[in-house]
């Protein structure tokens, strides 16, 4: 395992244990899961590609909450990792999930379909 990968490993354990204790933000509701979180050769910018439960079809301003309460969040990163200087954080949204949810719900479907068209 390379450096980048430690860090982009440390770096999601940590942004989990912090969005899971909070963000004061009124915009950011709903269960957020950390999937993913990559950083740049230079480690200047971390994109993090989280998932949003609960939000009501509300994850834009969700996003937007987390990328202004960014301040917030390196500050304790800064208490949590041994780096030099924290990176840049760009919270994206993971739909991953929600697609493979919808792909089974249609797969389904479909398999529904097909038993019944062969009842001759």
């Amino acid at each position: 395992m390379n450096r980048l990968d430690r860090i982009n490993s440390e770096l999601k354990r940590q942004l989990s244990i912090i969005l899971h204790d909070g963000v004061r933000d009124p915009r950011v509701r709903g269960m957020i899961s950390v999937m993913d979180v990559s950083v740049d050769k230079d480690l200047t910018l971390a994109k993090v590609y989280v998932s949003i439960f609960g939000a009501d079809g509300a994850e834009d301003e969700v996003l937007a909450g987390l990328n202004s309460a960014q301040g917030y969040i390196k500050s304790r990163l800064k208490n949590m990792m041994i780096l030099r200087a924290i990176p840049a954080l760009r919270f994206i949204l993971d739909t991953s999930i929600s697609y493979g949810m919808s792909m089974d719900k249609r797969l389904t479907e479909l398999n529904k379909n097909d038993g019944k068209g062969t009842d001759n």
